[in-house]
C-alpha cells in the first residue's frame, strides 16, 4: 500500500466499473426472481447487516492492522467487504444514485469542509477545525472525533 495520490478520474459519464457490477447484481437477482425483494428499505437493512458483519471481523483486535488478521480473516473481510458493496450497489439502483457523481459530489463538499491548510493531521470534525479551542491546545495532540 502506498500514500501517493490516486491516478486521474475518467471522464464524468464515463462507463465505471460500478455500471458493470450493477448489471451484474442485476443479472444475478433478476435470474432467481428477488427484485421484488430489493426494495430501499430492505436494501438498507442488508447493508447494515453486512457491514456489521464485516465489524466483527476486527472485534477485539488491537487496531484491525493487518499483521493482527490470519488469512481466513482476510477472506472473511473480503467477502463481507463485497456484500457491502453489493448491498450499496443495489440501494443506488433502486433509488436512482449514481454511486460515481454521488461520491464526487461528496468530495467536493469534503474538500470545502475540510481545507488541507486546517485539516491535515487532524481528525476533528469540519466544525471543530478553527475553533478557538484549537488554538490554546497548540502542541496538544488531537483526538480522533471526526464524523
Amino acid at each position: 500500500m502506498t500514500d501517493s495520490p490516486p491516478g486521474p478520474l475518467p471522464p464524468a459519464g464515463a462507463p465505471s466499473d460500478l455500471h458493470e457490477l450493477r448489471e451484474l447484481i442485476r443479472r444475478f437477482s433478476g435470474e432467481r426472481d428477488w427484485l421484488r425483494f430489493h426494495t430501499p428499505k430492505n436494501l438498507a437493512m442488508a447493508l447494515s447487516v453486512e457491514v456489521a458483519e464485516l465489524m466483527e471481523h476486527f472485534q477485539w483486535l488491537p487496531t484491525g492492522a493487518d499483521h493482527e488478521l490470519d488469512d481466513a480473516a482476510r477472506t472473511g473481510i473480503r467477502h463481507e467487504m463485497a456484500d457491502v458493496l453489493v448491498y450499496l450497489i443495489q440501494l443506488a439502483d433502486h433509488t436512482g444514485v449514481d454511486l460515481r457523481s454521488a461520491v464526487l459530489e461528496k468530495m467536493e463538499l469534503n474538500r470545502r469542509k475540510y481545507p488541507v491548510e486546517l485539516a491535515r493531521g487532524n481528525a476533528r470534525k469540519y466544525s471543530a477545525l478553527a475553533s478557538p479551542a484549537d488554538d490554546a491546545d497548540e502542541g496538544a495532540p488531537d483526538a480522533p472525533t471526526r464524523t
